[in-house]
């Protein structure tokens, strides 16, 4: 079946092709690469704290004693894949309502599960129509957090992850750019990247509370060649609709998160910093998430939830050569906890850690459009227990050292 679906696919995409070659008012240009992996670990990481198999890694696992306090975690994995190749289809078409328009379509072969390696999934689907000083794209699109101009430069396809907030969401953006300076907001849902809940992961606390998220920021130029970002986010999630006791629960949690991007680019140096305070960041591929803060009514069971915050904060600096360029990515996110005392369970993404640190220094080589990347990544997971107040007592550190090869065609 999936066979059969690419298969259409490709067609589909092919006769484009051949039409947009034909016709002058609008077109498709393909583009993407052809990229394997190979990757060696020095401790392991579950599905939980690394993604498609520990592709898209995240932090180490905690120790695992076995009956003679041997830290069963502590032993290494080695990996080859070819999952992060990918296709883009970039659009342009005939004007609509006075503005020009476009649209991107981009997938990959990352699956949207453990269950679905190598499986065709989409990754950007959205229209623009642009009127010059004012843009409206609608479709899905990195969420508004992540810093689309100037992402950390990573080998490894996390990104920077889980230090900066990774996403992609459906979305409506509305930019106002008047020259350098610009202004968006951002209603938006969730699709694959979730929040979770008594239930587990799933988009279903976003859409039962009613309520879109919503994203606003400010672009500022700071000199000819540097820019600084400024936000907030806001969204709002109903963990659930009834008790154990099959009674509703009308409660609902909102979250809220500030966010700040400095980047600087010169000869032959680029730097970028961006700091985060966020609240219960699951759905943002971060750690911390949201816990019960009371039971209200013991005959029903309805509950209430109060947020655990993070500080997050990470640092990218390379080199802007044409053929060999250089960097360093050095990440921290703390757990700040919850203002609220709670009562019951957490639900989340390392809920028992107190602080993340990464250090990943990287090396590309670079020929036309075939390129060779090496990376040796450094990431520590300080674990613990989490109080009342979901602040981790007793932290102890476990640390792994990843080795990433990367070879990619462009094309």
């Amino acid at each position: 079946m999936k066979k059969t679906t690419l298969t259409i696919i490709v067609s589909v995409i092919g006769a484009a092709s051949l039409t947009a070659q034909n016709s002058p008012s609008f077109g498709i240009k393909f583009s993407g690469y052809v990229r394997t992996d190979v990757l060696y670990d020095t401790r392991q990481s579950s599905a939980s704290n690394g993604l498609r198999e520990g592709h898209f890694y995240l932090f180490p696992d905690n120790v695992l004693y076995d009956a003679d306090l041997v830290d069963i975690n502590a032993s290494p994995s080695f990996h080859m894949l070819s999952i992060q190749s990918r296709l883009r289809g970039d659009i342009q078409g005939p004007d609509a309502f006075g503005a020009k328009t476009s649209g991107v379509l981009e997938a990959e072969f990352f699956g949207t599960g453990e269950a679905d390696l190598n499986g065709f999934r989409l990754r950007h689907a959205f229209t623009k129509l642009d009127w010059g000083k004012f843009l409206l794209l609608v479709g899905q699109t990195w969420h508004p957090m992540f810093p689309t101009e100037c992402f950390p430069g990573t080998v490894s396809f996390n990104t920077g992850a889980p230090f900066t907030p990774f996403s992609r969401n459906p979305q409506l953006k509305f930019t106002y750019k008047p020259g350098k300076f610009s202004a968006t907001l951002t209603a938006y849902s969730q699709r694959d990247f979730t929040s979770t809940g008594p239930d587990g992961s799933g988009n279903k606390y976003m859409r039962n509370s009613g309520l879109p998220g919503l994203n606003a920021q400010i672009k500022i130029p700071v000199t000819s060649a540097g820019f600084a970002l400024i936000g907030g986010d806001f969204k709002t999630i109903r963990p659930e609709l009834r008790t154990a006791a099959n009674f509703e629960n009308p409660n609902t949690l909102s979250s809220l998160a500030g966010f700040a991007t400095l980047h600087i680019k010169t000869q032959p140096l680029s730097i970028t910093l961006m700091g985060a305070y966020c609240q219960n960041a699951t759905d943002l591929t971060m750690i911390g998430g949201y816990g019960v803060a009371d039971i209200i009514d013991t005959e029903t069971g309805i509950r209430t939830f109060a947020n655990l915050t993070t500080a997050n904060g990470w640092i990218d600096l390379y080199t802007n050569g044409e053929k060999v360029q250089a960097g360093l990515f050095v990440g921290y996110s703390k757990n700040l906890g919850s203002a609220s005392e709670l009562n019951g369970p957490l639900f989340g993404r390392g809920t028992n850690i107190d602080y993340l640190a990464r250090i990943s220094p990287r090396l590309l080589f670079i020929s036309g459009k075939f390129s060779l990347a090496a990376e040796f990544e450094t990431t520590i997971a300080a674990y613990g227990t989490p109080d009342n107040f979901g602040k981790i007592t007793d932290p102890e550190p476990v640390t792994n050292y990843r080795m990433l090869l990367a070879a990619t065609y462009a094309f």
